[in-house]
């Protein structure tokens, strides 16, 4: 399970929202310097189902499994590539059929079956926002959170 650790801000009939910054799960990535996230290190505040009774001002940890995020993973970096490979390879084909130039219909093709897989992808994440397993849950609540800067020196 992916954890990071959160504020809760407010809270209303069975939900929380949780401000959090994405430092925990990026400092773990060896992709971190070059996925292109715009908002590592920023607060971003989390809808998540409240089924610890949390309140505002609690520190929580929530979570998200790692099964849906390994298969988000696959489909936005390996689908694509495998579309374009297809698209390519099938415009390298049937040029000759058509009497076009093979390098031509390749790159054509392969970049619209590229371009498709992306949209199909983004249609697709409509869905998946649904669905329960993709979503983020409340862990357990801990202590708060307090960084080295703010404590006072022990005598």
């Amino acid at each position: 399970m992916i954890t990071e650790y959160g504020t809760v801000t407010r809270t209303s009939s069975g939900t929380a929202w949780i401000k959090t910054n994405r430092i925990a799960a990026c400092e773990g990535c060896t992709a971190k310097d070059s996925c292109g996230t715009m908002h590592r290190g920023q607060e971003m505040v989390i809808e998540v189902p409240n089924t610890l009774g949390v309140q505002a001002g609690d520190a929580v940890v929530i979570g998200i499994e790692t099964k849906p995020v390994m298969l988000l993973t696959f489909l936005v970096y390996v689908v694509p590539i495998i579309c374009l490979l297809i698209g390519a390879l099938t415009g390298n084909a049937l040029a000759p059929f058509i009497d076009i130039n093979r390098s031509f219909l390749a790159m054509v093709l392969g970049f619209s079956s590229f371009g498709a897989a992306f949209f199909v992808l983004h249609k697709k994440s409509a869905g998946l926002n649904k669905k329960q397993g993709y979503k983020p849950v409340l862990v357990r609540k801990t202590k708060p959170i307090v960084p080295p800067s703010c404590t006072t020196p022990s005598k």
